[in-house]
């Protein structure tokens, strides 16, 4: 049981790594297509590779093992008596899920080269994954399903905060010139 829940971890830091890395991605794709040629062509071209890479090379493959493990894990420790904590941890993975398959739309349009969204708009859309993270690691550790009200405060409050300092950032990167 402990391989297994070391390697749901290892998988888990993974998806979260390429999760986090491919909207950066986004960002910096959506910056240089504002740049003059030739350096718009060249960033863009990086950025089409880099992102495949990424989105097949780790990305796909951690969010699969992710799911593989954590099921083997959850019926290795569970059977059929599921925890609340697991099931609301579970439910932010079906989120978590959501989110990546919404990257990957993202993702074939800016393989087009098709920019949809500015990048302070991708630098918010980052910060989702962090949300998911903070739940999903917070609900593991506690487990306590009581919690539940303070903790949704808590993370609504953090999201909140995590949204200004987008926006605060954006505004000291105007003041000062792009760079």
């Amino acid at each position: 049981m402990l391989y297994l829940k070391a390697l749901h971890i290892i998988f888990v830091v993974t998806w979260f790594a390429g999760l986090f890395y491919i909207v950066r991605l986004f960002v910096y794709h959506s910056e240089a297509a504002e740049k003059q040629e030739p350096e718009r062509t060249i960033l863009m071209n990086h950025f089409i590779i880099a992102s495949r890479r990424l989105w097949y090379g780790i990305t796909w493959p951690s969010a699969i093992l992710t799911w593989l493990f954590g099921t083997w894990l959850m019926i290795d420790m569970f059977g059929n008596n599921i925890p609340d904590w697991l099931w609301i941890k579970l439910s932010f993975v079906a989120g978590l899920t959501i989110y990546h398959f919404l990257c990957g739309m993202i993702f074939k349009s800016y393989q087009k080269n098709i920019i949809r969204f500015s990048g302070l708009k991708m630098r918010l859309w980052n910060e989702v994954a962090t949300l998911f993270l903070f739940s999903i690691v917070f609900i593991v550790v506690v487990k306590d399903t009581s919690l539940w009200i303070k903790g949704l405060l808590s993370l609504l409050f953090f999201s909140l905060l995590m949204f200004a300092a987008v926006k605060l950032y954006k505004k000291i990167r105007e003041a000062g010139g792009k760079q």
